[in-house]
């Protein structure tokens, strides 16, 4: 069966993308962790690289994309205790109330994407069902 692409899940793509495309430009622009260029941001290729190896696992399929998501948004809260454990909240440039803060706004868009991606498995679990009856 050909899954039909929901606006939940056309939503849940663009909000994945959107968090992804900001999180490197960011990090490209001003930097997470200490000041631009510091080699501490470097971490964060490990949650882009969660994303991007779960998608393929998932085959983009709504279900495995919400878990897929919610794995990134794990990734990046851990990023954040990485950061403060490796002290660089001692930076002049970056306080623990700035690595908690940005941090935390990633994590709520991965999330919010892993929900739109649980409600489009929702609609295409009743479309299926209801297609069969």
């Amino acid at each position: 069966m050909r899954m039909r692409a929901t606006s939940a899940y056309r939503f849940a793509i663009v909000a994945a993308l959107a968090t992804a495309f900001i999180l490197v430009w960011v990090i490209g622009a001003v930097g997470l962790i200490g000041a631009e260029g510091d080699s501490a941001d470097l971490i964060y290729a490990g949650v882009l690289a969660v994303g991007i190896v779960g998608a393929i696992v998932a085959r983009l399929r709504p279900r495995g994309m919400a878990r897929t998501l919610l794995a990134t948004a794990i990734t990046q809260a851990s990023v954040a205790v990485i950061a403060l454990m490796a002290g660089e909240h001692h930076s002049p440039v970056t306080s623990v109330f700035e690595i908690l803060g940005s941090n935390a706004f990633f994590v709520a868009l991965w999330v919010g994407s892993a929900l739109l991606f649980r409600a489009a498995a929702r609609e295409q679990r009743s479309a299926a069902g209801s297609e069969g009856g």
